[in-house]
C-alpha cells in the first residue's frame, strides 16, 4: 500500500511540477485569449474524430484478440475497451484502465493470459506504428526544422527505431530463456506471450490487419489535433502534425505522470517549437487535447455503471 500511495504522490509531483513550470513560462492571459477564441466548429469537429478513434481502437484490439486465437464479439471489445479508456483518463497512470481492460475480458470469458496478453501486444503495436510514422515522416520533417538541429533528430529517431527492432525481436523470443527457469511462473507467462507475439506480429495476414489499423488510428488522432490547432489559427500543416504529434504520444506512453498530464505540454511545446509555433499557442493546443480525451472518455463510464461490473470489483 505505501508503495501506491507513494508511486501515485510522485507521479502527481511530476504532473503538477511540470504544468506549473510550462505555465510560468508563457503570457497566460494570451493563452487564455487563444483558448476562448478557438472555433467551435472545430473543438466539435475535433470531438467528433475522438469518438471515431474509441471504435477503432476497439476493432484494433479485436484483431488482436482474433489473432491470438480469443476472438470477442466486437460489441464486446468495443465495450470494453472504451471503458478501459474512461479508466485511463481517470486513474493515475496512461496505462491504468488496461488492467481494468484485462480484468473486465476476464469476467467477458477470456482467459487470463490472453487477456493480459492481448492489452499488452496491442500497446505494442501502437508504439511499433509509432515509430514506423516518425521514421517515414523525417524527409520532411527535415526541411521544416533548423539545419543545427537535424544530426540530433535524426540520431534520435535511428536510436528509436533501432530500439524497437529489438525489442520486437526480444518479444518473440522470450520463451527462449533456459529451460531451467520454466517452473518459475513468470517465465511461463514470458513463453505464453512470446507465442502469442508470433500470431500477432510475424503472421503477414494478423501483422498487416493490426499495424494498417494502428497507422489509422495515429493519423485519426493527429486529424484531431490538426484540426484543433486550426481552429487556434496556429500555422501548422497535417504533415507538420504528422511528424510532430507521434513523437509526443510516445512521450505520454512513459508511466511518470497523471495520465500524461505535464509530460504531453512539455513535449507539444518541444516539438511544435521546432516549427516556430509559440509556447502559448502549444500549451493550449496540448490542454485542449487533454480536456477533450476526457469528454469523449466519460461514456466509458456510463457503460461500466451499466454493465454491472462494481468499483470494489476493479480495484480488487
Amino acid at each position: 500500500m505505501f508503495k501506491k500511495w507513494l508511486g501515485l504522490t510522485l507521479k502527481v509531483s511530476v504532473s503538477g511540477a511540470l504544468i506549473w513550470f510550462i505555465l510560468s513560462k508563457i503570457d497566460l492571459a494570451s493563452a487564455k485569449d487563444r483558448a476562448l477564441d478557438v472555433a467551435p466548429e472545430m473543438l466539435l469537429l475535433a470531438i467528433l474524430l475522438m469518438f471515431v478513434q474509441a471504435v477503432i481502437a476497439g476493432i484494433r484490439w479485436n484483431v488482436v484478440l482474433s489473432a491470438i486465437g480469443e476472438p470477442l464479439a466486437f460489441i464486446n471489445s468495443f465495450k470494453i475497451y472504451y471503458i478501459g479508456l474512461f479508466f485511463n483518463q481517470t486513474l493515475p497512470s496512461s496505462v491504468g484502465g488496461d488492467a481494468v481492460r484485462m480484468y473486465i475480458a476476464k469476467r467477458a470469458g477470456v482467459p487470463l493470459s490472453a487477456s493480459i496478453n492481448s492489452v499488452l501486444l496491442e500497446r505494442g503495436a501502437l508504439v511499433i506504428a509509432l515509430v514506423l510514422i516518425v521514421t517515414l515522416m523525417q524527409p520532411y520533417f527535415m526541411t521544416r526544422v533548423p539545419d543545427d538541429q537535424e544530426g540530433l533528430i535524426l540520431a534520435s529517431v535511428a536510436v528509436l527505431f533501432a530500439l524497437m527492432v529489438v525489442g520486437l525481436i526480444a518479444l518473440v523470443n522470450l520463451d527462449r530463456l533456459p529451460s531451467r527457469y520454466s517452473h518459475w511462473r513468470v517465465v511461463r507467462g514470458l513463453a505464453m506471450l512470446a507465442a502469442d507475439s508470433r500470431l500477432v506480429f510475424l503472421d503477414p495476414r494478423s501483422a498487416s490487419k493490426i499495424l494498417s489499423w494502428s497507422l489509422i488510428g495515429h493519423v485519426n488522432v493527429t486529424l484531431s489535433i490538426y484540426i484543433l490547432a486550426m481552429g487556434l489559427k496556429l500555422d501548422v500543416s497535417m504533415l507538420d502534425c504528422l511528424a510532430l504529434f507521434p513523437p509526443v504520444m510516445l512521450a505520454t506512453t512513459l508511466p511518470i505522470s497523471i495520465a500524461g498530464w505535464g509530460v504531453r505540454e512539455g513535449a507539444m511545446v518541444a516539438a511544435f517549437g521546432l516549427i516556430g509555433v509559440s509556447q502559448e499557442g502549444a500549451v493550449v493546443l496540448s490542454l485542449l487535447a487533454g480536456v477533450l480525451a476526457i469528454i469523449t472518455s466519460l461514456p466509458g463510464g456510463i457503460i461500466w455503471l451499466m454493465s454491472g461490473y462494481r468499483q470494489k470489483d476493479i480495484a480488487s
